[in-house]
């Protein structure tokens, strides 16, 4: 009987130290901070992925700009 009591209380201690956790997930200021943390991290993937594309058009830019000039000598 003691062992259920003492199993039953750290369940109930446990719901009660995680539930504001649980309602800060609910709160609005929490979800603006999500919705800001998501956009700021969608514009930097963006960022990433146009510095990749110019760092490979750059070479090929080049490549070309050379080989046309060498069909002009």
């Amino acid at each position: 009987m003691s062992n259920s009591m003492g199993i039953a209380s750290v369940f109930v201690l446990s719901s009660l130290i995680l539930s504001p956790m649980a309602m800060a997930e609910e709160s609005q200021a929490f979800v603006t901070q999500n919705v800001a943390r998501a956009q700021a991290f969608n514009q930097h993937q963006a960022e990433v992925m146009a510095k990749a594309q110019d760092a490979t058009q750059a070479p090929q830019a080049a490549t070309s700009q050379a080989q046309a000039a060498e069909k002009d000598s």
